[in-house]
């Protein structure tokens, strides 16, 4: 028998100091308008403040409609009504200007870019089609087209061709006439014609 008692045992892993853990408050359960305990509550000073789950959905539908809705009103104008490329030149020979469309009537036309028509070292890219809803802009390019003369077209591109511009991306909207001294190679432009003044005979 050991010459201490069992009760006198001295235990190192006990420690009288440390405090006794106090029990988590439970976390008091969100009531919803339709429990009756819900009215029973006092009304929190910030409730109203507190978006519901159901509202908060209700505005992320419908920034995101708001959007779906700008972007393709702001795609459609684009595509519509808004040119790309603008004061854009072209030179070139008017091959033909004529009144075309069903319902609306728009002016169709075919320039032969002069650059290609003298460059004999690459291949023909091809003619310039176009079009026009000015009446004035299509009288001057069918006198250019009769008397055969060079002409410098001042243009816009869309990205789409609308009946009401016609059958063409390409919109001409002025044309000026040109020298063709200034738009030929030196070798391609035509002979100057030199006026001569006969002046009058010596007095015997």
């Amino acid at each position: 028998m050991s010459i201490y008692d069992e009760n006198e045992k001295v235990d190192y892993f006990e420690d009288t100091d440390v405090p006794e853990e106090k029990p988590k408050p439970e976390k008091k359960p969100r009531l919803k308008p339709d429990d009756p305990r819900y009215w029973e509550e006092p009304e929190d000073d910030f409730e109203h403040l507190r978006p519901s789950g159901r509202s908060h959905w209700k505005f992320w539908c419908v920034l995101a409609a708001v959007a779906i809705v700008v972007g393709i009103v702001w795609g459609g104008y684009v595509m519509t009504f808004s040119a790309y490329v603008v004061d854009a030149t072209q030179y070139g020979y008017v091959e033909s200007i004529d009144k075309r469309g069903d319902v609306i009537k728009t002016y169709e036309g075919v320039l032969l870019p002069y650059k290609n028509l003298m460059d004999t070292t690459r291949v023909y890219d091809g003619d310039f089609v176009f079009s026009s809803n000015n009446p004035s802009v299509a009288a001057r390019l069918a006198e250019m087209q009769i008397a055969n003369r060079p002409v410098r077209v001042t243009y816009k591109v869309y990205h789409t061709a609308m009946p009401w511009r016609g059958d063409s991306k390409i919109q001409v909207v002025s044309v000026d006439s040109v020298d063709e001294r200034d738009i030929l190679p030196p070798d391609r432009q035509p002979a100057r014609v030199t006026e001569t003044v006969n002046e009058p005979a010596a007095k015997k």
